[in-house]
């Protein structure tokens, strides 16, 4: 047996002992980590068919994110500042989140860091990582693409936004610097991933739900870019504006995604997993 093997059963020894003392005491590292990997694990062993479906299933349901943001928008719009209208958005953006988490669909940013950990654990390859992390941006995308073209066409129908909405929502996401959106993706992934980590180490609904509004809510409220309603935000403007191009679209998504995949990968799977590795 060669140093490498020994320390991967090692590893595994030492996560096989987290065992809960109680129900009430707060999960430790071990055990946080150990249902994070048998979580992964378990996205590994679903289907094609089944992967893209609930990740079809989040795009779409993140996009009532994107139908409460543009509501509120268009509601306070010249009752406020422009720049307060965006801070306001923050109350209402982590709905459609609540929705996915709680749900149990598969999103991207919030699956970053899960599905990291199966790999840094060798008991899955960094290729089956990256065709899985391939077929659910394309579902998320896929939903959203679909999600935004519903909202762009029954929000004007229905008084309660306009085109002109959709664009300033666009315009005020894509206007950043490459190097800024990168960075800006970079912490937002890594808050997601910190929302899978917490999300874990709750044991009640309510608790799950004040974590992921805490931490989307920050998102929001800070102007930090998701590539997943990101996504919903920037091909809903380029439908509605001539001023944002398909080139801006598929820039800023890029630029998003991998902001985004870096954060929640290297930030918290990566460090969380090494912290314990080092304890070992």
């Amino acid at each position: 047996m060669d140093k490498e093997e020994k320390k991967l059963q090692d590893i595994d020894k030492e996560l096989d002992k987290s065992q809960k003392s109680n129900e009430t005491a707060a999960k430790s590292h071990g055990e946080i980590l150990k249902e994070q990997i048998c979580e992964g694990n378990e996205v590994y062993k679903r289907s094609t068919s089944s992967i893209l479906l609930s990740s079809l299933t989040a795009g779409l349901e993140i996009g009532f994110s994107y139908l409460m943001i543009c509501s509120v928008f268009f509601y306070f719009e010249g009752k406020v500042a422009e720049d307060t209208l965006f801070k306001l958005m923050a109350l209402v953006y982590p709905l459609g989140f609540i929705m996915v988490v709680l749900g149990q669909s598969i999103l991207f940013t919030e699956q970053t860091s899960l599905l990291t950990l199966p790999v840094l654990n060798k008991k899955h390859s960094v290729g089956s990582l990256l065709r899985l992390w391939g077929l659910v941006i394309l579902g998320n995308l896929l939903g959203g693409w679909l999600i935004a073209l519903v909202l762009r066409w029954i929000g004007p129908e229905l008084g309660i936004f306009t085109e002109q909405t959709i664009t300033k929502i666009a315009e005020h996401v894509t206007h950043f610097s490459p190097l800024v959106i990168v960075v800006s993706a970079v912490l937002a992934g890594w808050l997601m991933g910190l929302l899978s980590w917490l999300i874990t180490s709750s044991k009640d609904t309510v608790s799950r739900i004040v974590i992921i509004y805490m931490i989307t809510a920050l998102m929001a409220f800070t102007g930090l870019h998701h590539s997943i309603i990101g996504n919903i935000e920037v091909f809903a403007g380029m439908l509605s504006s001539p001023t944002i191009m398909l080139t801006d679209y598929l820039t800023f998504q890029s630029l998003a995604l991998t902001g985004n995949a870096m954060g929640g990968a290297i930030f918290v799977a990566l460090l969380k997993y090494r912290a314990f590795v080092f304890n070992v």
